[in-house]
C-alpha cells in the first residue's frame, strides 16, 4: 500500500491526499509521524521539500523525476490554498521564501510549471493575505514579466493573476516596473486594450492596472503619466460594449475592475477633475454602469457629456441630452449638506485583491449581503406594515406613479441567491450586474468629491431631472435608482450619491423660487430649479412608502434631512414641509432604531431652518394626532402612540405658571415626544429589533435615539423658543436628569441643552430684542432655574475631568446665565460658579482651559461682579495666565476675554471714578500692557482682540502711570504695535480693531498726542488706511478715529493737519471706488464718516491751517460741495424717517464750522485771505434752497394725486 502524506486536521482548510513518487516515501512517512499543530508548519515542510528539489551543482536543469515532483508539489499546495484562510496562517516570511524558491525551481521554457508557480502565487497571496517585501516582490515581479514576455499565450491568465496579487497595495515598490508594465507598450496596456480577443486575460489585466492604483497611506503615489495611461484605459474599458461571444459575468467583473480602478486613481491618487472633457467622458459612462442591468431599461449614453451653464439670470435651460434617452421613470433632484448621509463603514469599501474573480468565493460574500437585505425585504421582522396595504393606501394622486416601481417588490426571493432551482444563471448574472452599478455608484461619488461643486452643478439635469413637462419624455436619474432597482443595497448607494450631490449647495438651491405664478414665454431658471426641488420630494416621499429595506429607508430619510437643510422654502409655495413632516411621523415608531434616529434627524432639520417659517409654527401647534391617518403613508405606528406623546411631562406645573404670551390651543408634541423619548422607560411594544445597542436596553430607548432627541429638543429650543420657554424649568429637569446619568455622552446633551436654554434667555434680554418685557421668562423663573442647576449636577459635571469635553459644554452652559438672574443668585451660588471657572482655567486640557476663558470673558461683563477689583484682578490673572498658552484656540478665547475685561477697566473708570484706579494694581495693568503687546504679534484670530485691549489700557491710564518709567517703554511698544497693525496687510476683522484701539488711545488727555513721535506715524496709518483700503468698514472705523481728537494741539504741526484733511478729502473722492461690489452697501455709511470728520477737523483749524484747506477746496470745489450736499440731505431724509433724534444736528455742525472759520479769516489781511467759511455758507445755502423746495413739492403732489 502507498503510504499517504498526513496533514494535521484543519477544519478550515480542505486537505487533499497525494501519493508521492516511491523516492520520497520516506520523508512523507516522517511527516506522517510528526503533524504540524499549524499550517505555518507545513509551508515549512514544502519549503524544505523544495529546498530538496534543488538540482546540485553543475546541474543545469531538473531530472523528469523532480519535474514530477514539482507538479505533485504545486497541485498539493494549490488545493490546500483554495479554502478559507486559517485563524493562524503561515507567517509571510515562509509564504514569500516558499514562492521565490518555486519560482527558481521553475524555467521558463516548462509553461506547464510556470502555470502552476502563477496559480499558486495567486492562491497563497489571495488567501493568508500576504504583502510581499521588496526584494522578494522585485524577483517575482521581473520572473511574471519575463514569463509574459517569452511563454505561451495560453499561459498568460495565470501568469496577469499572479501579477495583479503581487501588485496588491504595493505600487510604491513596483517603481522600477512601471515602464514594462505601464508604458507606452507596457504589458498591461497592450493586455488591456479593446483589441484583446482574450476577455479574461483583458479582464486580468485591467485588475492588475487597478491594483497597481490602490494608495498606501504616506508611500508616494504613481507618476502623473502612468496615472493619465492607467485612467484612459479604465475609461475605454467602460465605453465598450459586450459582444456576443462574451458572457455576461465576466464583462460584470471586466466593469468592476475598471470602476475599482477610476475609483482608486481618484481617492488615492487625489485626482481633481479639471478638463471639462474628461469629466463629461467620466460621468457618462458612469451613469451608463448605473443602470447596467437594471430590469426595465436599456439606454444608450454619447460618449460624454456636457454641462448646462448656470446662468446669473433667469434663462430657459437648453435641452439635454440625457432627456432623449428612453426611459420608464423621471425624478427630480436637490442638493445636501449635511454630513450624515455619507457613506458608511461597510458601503462602497474597496473589496480585496481578488475581488471581480470568477471564484464562487468573492461572489458568494456579495450574494449573502444581498441575501440579508432581501431577507429584511421579505421579512420585516416584528414590523407589522403589510406592503400591500401600502400600495393601497397611497393617495389618489400618487396612485398613476404606485404602479411604476413595485415589480422589484413582487420579487420574494433575494436576486443573488443563484443556487436557486428557478434558474441559477440568470439570478448569478442579476448579482453581479447589481455588483455593476453599486461599483459605478461608488465610483460616482468618489468622483463627485474630485469635481468642483460649480462645475458639478452643470451635470445637474444629467442625473437629478426637473419635473416632466406636459408631453416630455421622462428621463432617468439616480430616483430612478432608488425606486425601481431591485438590490437594496444599490437603492441605498444611489441616495448616497444624491446626498453628496446635495452636500453644500444651499447657496446653489438659494435661487429656486416659484412663489409667484410667472405667465412668461420662457421657463426662469429660478422655477426650473423650484420645479427640480418639488419633484425630489415627491419621489423620495415615494420611496419612503415604497422601501421595505430598513437601511435603505434610513437612507432615504437622511436624503430628505439633507434637503430640507439646503432648500430655500421661504421662496418656495407652503406645503412641501408639511407633507415632510406628516409623512415622518409614523416612522418614529419604526422597529429599527436607525430608522427612529434618521426621522428625528429629518424632524430636526425642519424645525432648525432659519428663517422663521408660518408652516414650522403651524406644524408644530399641530395636534399629535395630526397627520398621522392623512399623511399618504400607512407605515403602522405604535399604537395610542399619539396619546402617549400627548402625556403630561413629569413634574410639570400648571398651565397657569407658564410665563405670559406663550399660550399655545395644545401642547408641542414634537417637544413631548422628544422629552418621553428621553427620559421614559422604553415600551415593550416598540421594542428595538436590532440588538446592536446593549446599553439600558432594559430600561431606556437605545442611546443613539436618546441623543437625537436631545438633539432636536435643543435644535427647537434655538428656533422657537418662545413656544419651548412654556416648559423653560420642565426642560431643565430634563437637562438635569441627562447630566445626572453615567453615560457621558447623555450627560454632554443634557448639557448642550441647558446652554441652549440659557442663550434663549439671554436672546430675550438683549436691548435690541423685539419681545416685550411681559413676553419675556421672568428673572424670578430664571432665578429658580439656575439655582436648580447649582444645586443639582452641574457642579460635579464642571468638575468631571475624566470627560474635558463634558467639561466643555458644562462651561459654555454655565456662561449663558442671564446677568439680572446672577445678580439674585445666593452669594454662595455665585462664589461657586465664579471659583469653579477660575479652577477650571488652569485646566491641562485645552478644550476646558479655552471655555473657561471664554466664560470668565462673559462674567467680567456682569455688573454685580465688575466692581468688585478682587474679582477683576482675579480674572485678570487668570486671563492673562491663558494668554501664554501654546494652545492657539485657548490663546484667542482669552484674547477675547481680555478685551471684554478692558472694557470693563473703561466702564469703572466713567462710573467709579479715581476710586477704582486707586485700587487696582499698577503692577497688573503694567502685566496686561505687556501681554496685549505680545499677543498682537500673534496669529489673527488673537490679534484682532488683543489690539482691543491695547486699545482699552491705552485709554485707561493715568497721568501718573504715563510718567511712571516702568510704563513707559511699554507704552511706546504698545503704540508701535497699534501702528503696524493698521499698516500691516492682516484680515479685516483685525485692522478694523486696531484702527478702533487708535480711535481709544486719542481719546486719553494724558497721552501726549499730537507731542510724541509716535503721534505723526499714526495719524500717516489712519490717513493711508481711509484712502486706499479695500474693506470700506475699515475705512470708516479709521475715519472715525481720524475724528476723535477734540482740541487742535492733538493733530499737531499745521503740515500733519492739512496732510490729514487731504487725504480725507481723497478718500471722500474714492468713496465709490471698488473692486468688490459687496462694499457699495457701505460707501453712504463711509461718505457720512469722512464729512463728519471733514466738518469736525474745519471746527478746529487754526488761522495756518487754512491756507492749505483753501488750496484742496480750490481744486476740488464741486466734489467736495456735492458730497456735503448729500450728506446733509440724507440726514434731513433720516430726519423725516425718524432714525435721527436731533434734527439741526449736522446743519448745527456745518454753521458752527462756518462761525469759527470766520472768525479766523477776519483775522488774515490782504492776499493772504481765504474764503472757506463763504464757500461752506453757500453749502449751507444751497442746502436750505432745496430743503424748501422739496417741502414744496410734497404738498404739491399729494394735490396732484387727489385731482387724479
Amino acid at each position: 500500500m502507498v503510504p499517504l502524506l498526513l496533514l494535521p486536521p484543519a477544519p478550515e482548510v480542505l486537505r487533499v491526499a497525494i501519493a508521492p513518487p516511491a523516492g520520497r516515501r520516506k520523508m512523507a512517512a516522517a511527516v506522517a509521524e510528526e503533524p504540524e499543530p499549524e499550517l505555518g508548519g507545513s509551508v515549512r515542510r514544502y519549503l524544505a521539500r523544495l529546498g530538496a528539489l534543488r538540482p546540485g551543482p553543475g546541474a543545469e536543469r531538473p531530472d523528469s523525476s523532480r519535474r514530477t515532483e514539482l507538479h505533485l508539489l504545486f497541485d498539493q499546495l494549490i488545493s490546500e490554498s483554495c479554502g478559507t484562510a486559517p485563524a493562524a496562517g503561515p507567517s509571510p516570511q515562509d509564504v514569500c521564501a516558499l514562492l521565490v524558491q518555486a519560482c527558481q525551481l521553475v524555467h521558463l521554457d516548462q509553461e506547464h510549471l510556470v502555470s502552476k508557480v502563477c496559480q499558486l502565487i495567486h492562491h497563497l497571496l489571495n488567501r493568508f493575505q500576504v504583502l510581499v517585501d521588496e526584494q522578494n516582490l522585485n524577483f517575482l515581479l521581473s520572473y511574471c514579466i519575463s514569463a509574459l514576455k517569452q511563454c505561451s499565450s495560453w499561459t498568460h491568465v495565470e501568469i496577469v493573476q499572479a501579477l495583479a496579487a503581487l501588485v496588491y497595495n504595493n505600487g510604491p515598490k513596483c517603481q522600477k516596473h512601471l515602464p514594462d508594465l505601464l508604458g507606452k507598450a507596457g504589458l498591461l496596456v497592450q493586455l488591456s486594450d479593446a483589441a484583446q480577443p482574450d476577455m479574461e486575460l483583458r479582464r486580468a489585466a485591467v485588475r492588475s492596472m487597478a491594483n497597481l492604483c490602490l494608495s498606501v497611506p504616506e508611500q508616494p503615489y504613481l507618476d502623473e503619466s502612468y496615472r493619465s495611461v492607467c485612467f484612459e484605459t479604465f475609461l475605454n474599458v467602460l465605453q465598450s460594449s459586450k459582444t456576443s461571444d462574451v458572457d455576461d459575468i465576466t464583462f460584470c467583473m471586466l466593469l468592476q475592475n475598471a470602476l475599482k480602478g477610476i475609483q482608486s486613481l481618484l481617492n488615492g491618487g487625489k485626482m481633481k477633475l479639471m478638463q471639462t472633457d474628461q469629466i463629461g467622458s467620466l460621468l457618462a459612462v458612469l451613469k451608463k454602469c448605473m443602470f447596467h442591468g437594471l430590469p426595465g431599461l436599456s439606454i444608450e449614453m454619447p460618449a460624454a457629456l456636457y454641462p448646462v451653464p448656470l446662468p446669473q439670470y433667469d434663462k430657459r435651460l437648453p435641452a439635454k441630452q440625457e432627456q432623449s434617452e428612453p426611459a420608464t421613470f423621471k425624478q427630480t433632484g436637490n442638493r445636501r449638506k449635511k454630513s450624515k448621509g455619507k457613506q458608511k463603514k461597510g458601503e462602497f469599501v474597496e473589496e480585496g485583491r481578488d475581488s471581480g474573480d470568477a471564484g464562487n468565493e468573492s461572489a458568494l460574500g456579495a450574494d449573502m449581503m444581498k441575501l440579508h437585505f432581501e431577507n429584511v425585504q421579505k421579512n420585516p421582522g416584528s414590523d407589522p406594515r403589510s406592503r400591500a396595504s401600502d400600495v393601497a393606501n397611497v393617495p389618489a394622486g400618487k396612485d398613476h406613479l404606485s404602479s411604476r416601481y413595485p415589480s422589484w417588490k413582487r420579487i420574494s426571493s433575494s436576486e443573488s441567491e443563484y443556487s436557486d432551482a428557478e434558474g441559477g444563471i440568470q439570478s448569478k448574472v442579476r448579482s453581479y450586474q447589481a455588483n455593476v452599478r453599486q461599483g459605478a455608484l461608488a465610483c460616482f461619488l468618489s468622483a463627485i468629491k474630485s469635481i468642483e461643486k460649480r462645475v458639478l452643478y452643470g451635470y445637474w439635469s444629467a442625473f437629478v431631472p426637473d419635473a416632466p413637462g406636459i408631453g416630455s419624455p421622462q428621463s432617468v436619474s439616480l430616483m430612478t435608482i432608488a425606486l425601481k432597482d431591485p438590490s437594496p443595497k444599490t437603492r441605498a448607494c444611489a441616495l448616497q450619491v444624491l446626498s453628496a450631490i446635495l452636500e453644500g449647495s444651499k447657496q446653489f438651491l438659494s435661487v429656486a423660487e416659484d412663489v409667484n405664478d410667472h405667465k412668461r414665454a420662457f421657463t426662469p431658471f429660478s422655477v426650473t430649479i423650484a420645479s427640480s426641488i418639488r419633484e425630489l420630494h415627491r419621489c423620495l416621499l415615494l420611496a419612503l412608502v415604497a422601501e421595505s429595506s430598513s437601511q435603505t429607508l434610513t437612507q432615504i430619510v437622511k436624503c430628505l434631512a439633507n434637503l430640507v437643510s439646503n432648500a430655500p422654502y421661504s421662496r418656495l409655495k407652503p406645503g412641501l414641509l408639511t407633507r415632510v413632516w406628516n409623512q415622518i411621523k409614523p416612522y418614529i415608531c419604526h422597529k429599527d432604531v436607525n430608522v427612529r434616529v434618521s426621522s428625528l434627524t429629518l424632524l430636526g432639520a425642519i424645525v432648525s431652518i432659519q428663517v422663521p417659517l408660518p408652516e414650522v409654527q403651524l406644524l408644530l401647534q399641530q395636534p399629535s394626532s395630526s397627520g398621522l391617518s392623512h399623511s399618504g403613508s400607512t407605515t403602522p405606528h405604535r399604537s395610542n402612540s399619539s396619546e402617549q406623546w400627548r402625556k403630561p411631562l413629569p413634574s410639570e406645573g400648571e398651565p397657569g405658571d407658564t410665563p405670559a404670551g406663550c399660550t399655545s390651543p395644545e401642547p408641542c408634541w414634537l417637544l413631548r415626544l422628544c422629552v418621553s423619548i428621553i427620559v421614559l422607560p422604553r415600551e415593550d411594544s416598540c421594542s428595538d429589533s436590532d440588538a446592536n445597542f446593549p446599553s439600558f436596553s432594559s430600561v431606556y430607548e437605545p442611546c443613539p435615539l436618546r441623543l437625537e432627541a436631545l438633539q432636536v429638543l435643543a435644535l427647537l429650543v434655538k428656533g422657537h423658543f418662545p413656544m419651548a420657554q412654556s416648559y423653560f424649568l420642565e426642560l431643565g429637569e430634563v437637562a438635569c436628569r441627562c447630566m445626572e446619568e453615567m453615560d457621558p455622552s447623555v450627560q454632554l446633551h443634557g448639557a448642550k441643552l441647558l446652554e441652549e436654554l440659557g442663550t434663549g434667555v439671554l436672546q430675550q434680554y438683549k436691548p435690541d430684542s423685539a419681545i416685550s418685557p411681559d413676553q419675556r421668562v421672568p428673572v424670578s423663573t430664571v432665578v429658580t432655574f439656575w439655582t436648580m442647576m447649582l444645586n443639582g449636577p452641574l457642579p460635579g459635571t464642571l468638575q468631571s475631568s475624566p470627560h474635558p469635553t463634558l467639561q466643555t459644554s458644562a462651561c459654555d452652559a454655565l456662561s449663558s446665565i442671564l446677568p439680572e438672574a446672577f445678580s439674585r443668585l445666593k452669594n454662595d451660588q455665585q462664589i461657586l460658579c465664579v471659583t469653579l471657572l477660575l479652577g477650571l482655567n488652569h485646566s491641562e486640557n485645552p478644550l476646558v482651559k479655552a471655555a473657561a476663558a471664554r466664560a470668565l470673558g462673559v462674567y467680567i461683563l456682569f455688573s454685580c461682579l465688575r466692581q468688585d477689583v478682587m474679582f477683576v484682578a482675579d480674572t485678570a490673572n487668570a486671563i492673562l495666565d491663558s494668554l501664554h498658552d501654546k494652545s492657539p484656540n485657548v490663546r484667542a478665547k482669552a484674547a477675547w476675554s481680555l478685551g471684554n475685561l478692558t472694557d470693563t477697566l473703561i466702564i469703572n473708570m466713567e462710573t467709579m471714578g479715581q476710586s477704582f484706579h486707586e485700587e487696582f494694581s499698577d503692577l497688573l495693568l503694567l502685566k496686561m500692557l505687556r501681554s496685549a503687546t505680545e499677543a498682537s504679534k500673534d496669529r489673527d484670530k488673537v490679534k484682532s482682540n488683543a489690539v482691543r485691549a491695547l486699545g482699552n489700557v491705552l485709554h485707561f491710564l493715568q497721568p501718573y502711570h504715563i510718567a511712571n518709567p516702568r510704563f513707559r517703554e511699554a507704552i511706546e511698544e504698545s503704540l508701535q504695535a497699534l501702528i503696524s497693525t493698521v499698516q500691516s496687510e492682516a484680515t479685516m476683522k483685525v485692522r478694523w480693531n486696531a484702527c478702533y484701539a487708535l480711535g481709544n488711545v486719542f481719546k486719553n488727555p494724558a497721552l501726549p498726542l499730537g507731542e510724541a513721535p509716535w503721534t505723526a506715524q499714526a495719524y500717516s496709518a489712519l490717513s493711508s488706511v481711509v484712502k486706499s483700503c479695500k474693506n470700506f468698514k475699515v475705512r470708516i472705523k479709521s475715519a472715525m478715529a481720524l475724528s476723535v481728537p477734540s482740541r487742535r494741539e492733538c493733530y499737531g504741526s499745521t503740515e500733519q493737519f492739512c496732510h490729514i484733511w487731504s487725504a480725507l478729502v481723497v478718500a471722500l473722492q474714492k468713496s465709490e471706488d471698488t473692486e468688490d461690489f459687496l462694499e457699495f452697501k457701505y460707501s453712504a455709511s463711509l461718505r457720512t464718516q469722512i464729512c463728519q470728520a471733514l466738518l469736525h477737523l474745519l471746527s478746529l483749524a487754526k488761522s495756518t491751517d487754512l491756507p492749505l484747506i483753501w488750496e484742496t477746496i480750490t481744486e476740488n470745489r464741486d466734489a467736495i460741495k456735492s458730497y456735503v450736499l448729500q450728506y446733509l440731505k440724507s440726514g434731513a431724509e433720516e430726519n423725516e424717517a425718524g432714525t435721527h433724534t436731533d434734527l439741526g444736528e449736522r446743519e448745527g455742525v456745518l454753521r458752527g464750522a462756518i462761525e469759527h472759520l470766520g472768525g479766523l479769516e477776519k483775522q488774515l489781511q490782504g492776499k493772504a485771505r481765504v474764503r472757506v467759511s463763504v464757500y461752506l455758507q453757500d453749502i449751507l445755502t444751497n442746502h436750505a434752497s432745496a430743503a424748501e423746495l422739496r417741502g414744496l413739492e410734497t404738498p404739491l403732489l399729494v394735490t396732484n394725486s387727489l385731482h387724479f
